[in-house]
């Protein structure tokens, strides 16, 4: 299903974001995008506490990945944006989350599309500022990737 959200507060991405998580089955990928300071780390808190996750959640800006558990489901937290290659993907073992019992939470995933499952959710975050400094515009869609067929 596709969907727009528009929100006028960061309590207001928090919840949206309490609300996926609440939503989330297990393997369920989501790609993140929007610009730098747009609220998807917000928004990301908001989906550890719908799946009953009672950690701080951190941007992993650093370390790439970050691992919450302690609630109905693991959630995996990346954030791609530093990554060199996908290689680099493939040593921190992202295929067990992503193919895992968890939920997978990718930031900048268009810097690795070509990982992503062939089916995933893709939600962009996007500020205006005529509407305000803590307007967003949260577009949620269900991505089917065409995959290349071998002759």
């Amino acid at each position: 299903m596709n969907r727009t959200i528009e929100t006028y507060s960061p309590e207001e991405t928090f919840s949206l974001g309490v609300q996926l998580g609440k939503e989330a089955a297990p393997g369920q990928v989501y790609s993140l995008t929007g610009d730098l300071g747009v609220g998807k780390t917000v928004f990301t808190a908001g989906v550890a506490k719908g799946l009953g996750i009672e950690d701080v959640v951190n941007s992993p800006t650093f370390t790439i990945l970050q691992i919450y558990e302690g609630g109905r489901l693991p959630l995996y937290h990346f954030d791609v944006y530093r990554i060199g290659d996908v290689e680099e993907m493939e040593e921190i073992g992202y295929e067990d989350c992503f193919y895992g019992e968890g939920i997978c939470l990718v930031e900048w995933a268009d810097l690795i599309e070509e990982l992503l499952p062939e089916r995933y959710t893709r939600i962009t975050i996007a500020k205006n500022p005529e509407k305000g400094f803590d307007y967003r515009k949260i577009t949620v869609e269900d991505v089917l990737r065409k995959t290349e067929r071998r002759r």
